[in-house]
């Protein structure tokens, strides 16, 4: 077999042990989670006919208010299945016996659940584009950014406790947290995960940029933290099965 023919065998299991993760953490019609998240900007739009929303939104709000509130919350409803459904589930010892590790399950789920989120983004951004404002590359990838970061930090508080629901519950306490402490999009701080330059509005060019560089790989490197404590954690069998 040519190397050609050996990538495409490999990118095409791959893919099917994707597709069968993505059944596992959003069962057999996981479709529907992405088509979900559409449901808030029709809930703000009724807002804006109704006139509950007084104003039409500033292309400043598409990254948190628009496109990035949805997928945390659906990535913090894909990220506590990713492990603890294995627990809840009673089938934590099968995945075990995988054959090269069970983080190799842990991945697979991981990247179901990524699928999931750019789906769901590319949804809300048609959307958010035809209702609202325009969006931009750096507002999406703001958006991505800090649903992934919930996606893994879900992931392993439910690893931590044990449990899909109090990981979640945990996981919305961190977000309310953030949310306090940025006065809910009023401040910017750079460790946070919902960081947004456009709201850094009167400050210099060359702040913005800095302030955005250490953000990004700042959020980059705890999103790899995360994942990797949470698959440690996973791997400590007497623990988990105890």
């Amino acid at each position: 077999m040519t190397r050609l023919s050996i990538f495409r065998s490999r990118l095409g299991e791959w893919l099917r042990f994707v597709g069968l993760s993505a059944r596992l953490i959003g069962g057999r019609r996981f479709w529907i989670a992405p088509l979900l998240t559409l449901l808030w900007p029709a809930f703000q739009a009724f807002r804006l006919v109704v006139g509950w929303q007084q104003s039409v939104f500033e292309p400043s709000s598409v990254q948190t208010a628009l496109v990035g509130f949805p997928m945390i919350v659906l990535a913090i409803g894909l990220g506590v299945r990713i492990i603890a459904d294995e627990i809840d589930r009673r089938t934590l010892e099968i995945a075990y016996t995988v054959p090269g590790g069970a983080h190799r399950v842990w991945l697979g789920k991981l990247g179901a659940a990524l699928g999931l989120l750019v789906a769901a983004e590319a949804l809300l951004a048609v959307a958010t584009s035809a209702l609202f404002a325009p969006v931009t590359l750096g507002a999406l990838y703001g958006a991505l950014q800090a649903a992934v970061f919930y996606l893994v930090l879900s992931m392993g508080l439910a690893v931590l406790t044990r449990s899909e629901i109090t990981g979640a519950l945990a996981a919305a306490v961190v977000l309310s947290v953030n949310g306090v402490f940025t006065g809910f999009g009023g401040n910017q701080l750079r460790v946070s995960p919902t960081f947004n330059p456009l709201r850094l509005a009167g400050t210099a060019p060359e702040i913005v940029v800095a302030y955005t560089l250490q953000n990004r790989v700042g959020i980059v490197l705890a999103i790899a933290a995360l994942t990797a404590l949470a698959f440690a954690r996973a791997e400590r069998r007497e623990k988990l099965l105890g």
